[in-house]
């Protein structure tokens, strides 16, 4: 199995998919049907049925059961990679038997993975990691997941001696973008329950999510030539700056931690006739959730009071926490958990500071955890993956499928 998804995640993270945020198609970059037809080919050669590529970049299967009476679950992940770091020219590097030590990934650029920055590197000593060579991501976020799932399938089509019910397998586009679940066909997929595949170390398995909004401040400003502009002009990045003094230091995403929600100035893009601002508002908590919402607006309100209505705001839901829908069926946790420690994986069950295609597939009738790809540093040029780790995720996946049929 090593060698399998290995070779699948090298492959898959040498082809661009960055999303964009910035476009209104589905998906948001043509290049993501280039992973989803090579995807597309391989479940076929694979054995999997009813492979299907919709117009949206969705592309779903199925492994047939090989027993009857077996809930029909899903195993989903997600083809594009974040916009924030480079996903083109992707050069994957694996060190071997790793010695502990600071990674030195561009010397000519003086990028390091330090073991400071990630302390959770010593976990990995003798093991061999995939890092990047420091310019672009590497794309294990959600490759890896990826990677995980198409051996999995691969696995127990050639071996049938592993009892399992019908087994639905989706790959979305635009998740980073927050969009991957939007025209997910729940009812088309045919799953009770599922699992995605989607980042996190060794043994991280997670059942909720932040909850999260996105908001777009503009500012108007006055654009005068500087030698004349003595009160005329109107600067919009100085209102920009006054803008940011409204939220709290310590509610920021590198100021808090576990069930600590935030306000992130996630883009900032202006000049002095105009100026946008793009916040993400995050809190697992439904409550404080909504009160970070109308803060966020009445502290804009205000300010706009001060410069002439120069300043507005659109807020508007990304997704939300995916705990309640899947509390009543907790079952399906266990059974992931269980899976884990029969392969000697520790579970590491903690709430998500983010989001996965499963906090809205969870509220379209789809309960749906996440599950462990076996990476750290993800959205960077530090990201790296820990081969073992990949190799037990597909290993769970195969065993969830196991477990399902023999409850």
């Amino acid at each position: 199995m090593k060698e399998k998804v290995l070779e699948r995640l090298l492959r898959y993270v040498k082809i661009d998919t960055t999303s964009d945020s910035t476009s209104e198609t589905c998906p948001s970059t043509a290049k993501q049907f280039d992973l989803a037809r090579v995807l597309e080919a391989e479940l076929k050669e694979i054995g999997l049925v009813d492979v299907s590529l919709d117009d949206n970049c969705y592309l779903m299967a199925t492994l047939p059961g090989n027993t009857e009476g077996v809930d029909t679950i899903g195993f989903i992940a997600h083809m594009d990679t974040n916009e924030d770091v480079s996903g083109t020219n992707v050069n994957p590097i694996i060190i071997e038997n790793y010695d502990g030590n600071d990674i030195v990934l561009n010397k000519d650029l003086g990028i390091v993975t330090t073991v400071e920055d990630t302390p959770e590197l010593k976990r990995f000593v003798g093991e061999d990691i995939i890092v990047t060579d420091g310019t672009t991501l590497l794309g294990g976020d959600d490759k890896a997941g990826v990677a995980a799932i198409m051996t999995a399938m691969e696995y127990l089509v050639n071996h049938p001696e592993i009892k399992h019910g019908d087994i639905k397998v989706g790959f979305t586009p635009d998740e980073e973008i927050g969009r991957g679940a939007d025209k997910f066909d729940v009812e088309k997929f045919g799953a009770k329950y599922a699992y995605t595949l989607d980042g996190g170390a060794e043994g991280e398995l997670n059942f909720e999510t932040f909850s999260a909004a996105l908001a777009t401040v503009t500012i108007e400003g006055k654009n005068v030539h500087p030698g004349s502009a003595k009160n005329k002009m109107v600067n919009a990045l100085y209102i920009a700056g006054k803008v940011m003094e409204l939220f709290p230091e310590d509610e920021r995403p590198e100021t808090t931690e576990g069930y600590e929600g935030f306000y992130h100035l996630n883009e900032f893009n202006g000049n002095v006739d105009e100026a946008k601002m793009i916040y993400l508002i995050r809190d697992h908590d439904k409550a404080k959730f909504e009160a970070r919402k109308e803060f966020f607006a009445n502290q804009i309100a205000e300010i706009t009071k001060k410069y002439d209505g120069r300043v507005s705001v659109e807020i508007h839901d990304q997704y939300y926490n995916m705990r309640d829908e899947i509390e009543p069926v907790m079952h399906i946790v266990d059974i992931a958990t269980e899976a884990m420690k029969e392969l000697d994986v520790e579970p590491n069950v903690i709430p998500i500071r983010g989001g996965t295609d499963g906090s809205k597939l969870s509220k379209m009738g789809l309960p749906c955890p996440n599950i462990f790809g076996g990476g750290l540093n993800f959205h960077s040029r530090n990201e790296l993956l820990v081969i073992s780790s990949m190799v037990k995720a597909s290993e769970v996946v195969v065993k969830i499928a196991e477990k399902f049929a023999n409850r």
